[in-house]
């Protein structure tokens, strides 16, 4: 009798279904992570964009002077936003003493996430108590789902 050496089929089809659970599991992982990184990214330019609004406008009565381009160049940041989209920044035209920071450009899970997570220095967060988010969004299927947090007064 001769003794054979090597792998049978069965062996390395299961070889390969192990390496492909691996593969798939560093995959979802990996898309975890950088959407939680984008969202963070997120969350710090919004907070330096209404700290660079409110510091550049702190000298007027109301936000009415806002302006996309004069405003970001101003702060010396971008209005791209980590999801190919822009930040756009306008006034409440309800109380001038509001101003708006909306986030454009995201996927219909950004968008929930965005709109659930508790903005603290909003206006809607504060004025709720602390039980809305302060956000508002229509988030729909697509990658052009639209958050608006409004701040100010």
């Amino acid at each position: 009798m001769r003794q054979e050496s090597g792998r049978s089929m069965i062996e390395m089809i299961g070889v390969l279904a192990i390496m492909m659970a691996l593969t798939a599991t560093a995959i979802a992982t990996y898309n975890y992570a950088m959407s939680m990184q984008k969202r963070s990214s997120v969350n710090e330019n919004v907070t330096n964009i209404v700290t660079g609004v409110r510091e550049l406008l702190k000298g007027y009565d109301d936000f009415s002077n806002i302006d996309n381009s004069t405003i970001f160049a101003a702060m010396s940041i971008s209005n791209k936003n980590p999801y190919g989209g822009t930040y756009e920044l306008s006034v409440d035209n309800s109380n001038v003493h509001q101003f708006i920071v909306r986030i454009n450009g995201l996927t219909k899970s950004d968008c929930e996430a965005l709109v659930t997570k508790a903005w603290t220095d909003s206006v809607g967060y504060i004025s709720s108590n602390h039980k809305e988010s302060g956000a508002s969004g229509n988030c729909v299927d697509g990658n052009n789902n639209i958050v608006s947090i409004t701040y100010g007064e």
